[in-house]
């Protein structure tokens, strides 16, 4: 595969809008779209090629209020200067051929997914002319492609879409089907500490071990360059988990329902700026920059620029 011009950003989220979320939740979880206002979403903004010009789309397809979700999105981006900011409601197959909407993501710098649930996404976009154009554009020009929650989780090529989130890893208790297929090699899940889901995403890569399971936490994402560089942004946690090394597991001869083993998992943990090379399977920690007589912070590569 050709390496991609684009941009993928991934984020654990913190707003969820769907269908395992009472209405009283969704109403206090678009609070939390505010998070994103001097941390991600600015770098999603740095990120574009056209900054705080840039035209922005964001599709609600994965949550069940598209309409709140799309107003609180245009006011953070808003807040960062961001003008250009547009909001389809694409909630159907039929919605997703609409030629306005074609030609709007033609023309867009960044799209960017909501959160809900991922399933309506790959089955409202699967297949579409809309996915084929996100596809082209993120291959072939300087574009950004972002998701929080469902979005992150429906980028890549494989996706969870159930699963409960228990202590013990259970034998059929997590579904795997097609994703959108922005990134290949990886599996992703959102909310993941905050929702205790280390579980599933261990089974996910048992299951497939020549995949790398990303663990994303709220307040927490990846940007990811070239299909393969992949740098930790947010204040929050990122758990990989590698099954390369996996030296046995039970999970194909025990019965549906049993609990499953796993021997050598491998496991990192990502903080801010540090970089994930998907080629080499390298995790590179960002050194520390002493600021002041005993405070050291991580700081991105110009962080000399930042200093002065």
């Amino acid at each position: 595969m050709s390496v991609p011009k684009g941009k993928l950003i991934i984020i654990g989220g913190a707003v969820d809008m769907g269908s395992n979320v009472s209405a009283q939740e969704h109403i206090m979880q678009l609070n939390y779209i505010k998070f994103f206002e001097k941390g991600i979403l600015r770098r999603i903004i740095t990120e574009s090629a056209n900054h705080e010009g840039s035209i922005v789309e964001v599709i609600t397809t994965a949550s069940q209020i598209p309409e709140l979700v799309g107003e609180e999105y245009i006011k953070a981006f808003n807040q960062l200067s961001v003008t250009h900011v547009n909001v389809m409601h694409v909630k159907s197959r039929e919605d997703a051929a609409n030629k306005e909407y074609l030609d709007r993501i033609r023309k867009a710098d960044v799209v960017m997914f909501s959160g809900g649930d991922q399933l309506r996404l790959t089955a409202i976009f699967g297949g579409t002319e809309f996915l084929q154009i996100l596809k082209k554009r993120y291959q072939k020009e300087h574009f950004v492609i972002a998701g929080t929650s469902a979005g992150a989780a429906a980028a890549s090529t494989h996706m969870i879409y159930r699963g409960q989130s228990n202590e013990a890893l259970i034998k059929g208790e997590v579904q795997i089907t097609a994703g959108l297929g922005f990134v290949d090699g990886v599996i992703v899940d959102t909310h993941f500490v905050q929702r205790g889901r280390i579980g599933r995403l261990f089974y996910a890569v048992a299951s497939n071990p020549g995949i790398l399971g990303i663990g994303l936490g709220e307040d927490a994402g990846l940007l990811i360059t070239e299909g393969r560089t992949m740098e930790a942004i947010g204040s929050g946690l990122i758990i990989l988990v590698d099954g390369k090394s996996m030296v046995e597991t039970n999970i194909y001869d025990v019965e549906l329902g049993s609990p499953v083993s796993i021997e050598n998992l491998k496991v990192h943990v990502m903080s801010i700026f540090d970089k994930y090379d998907l080629d080499e399977h390298r995790l590179h920690i960002k050194k520390a920059v002493k600021v002041e007589e005993g405070v050291f912070l991580n700081m991105p590569d110009d962080a000399d620029d930042l200093l002065q």
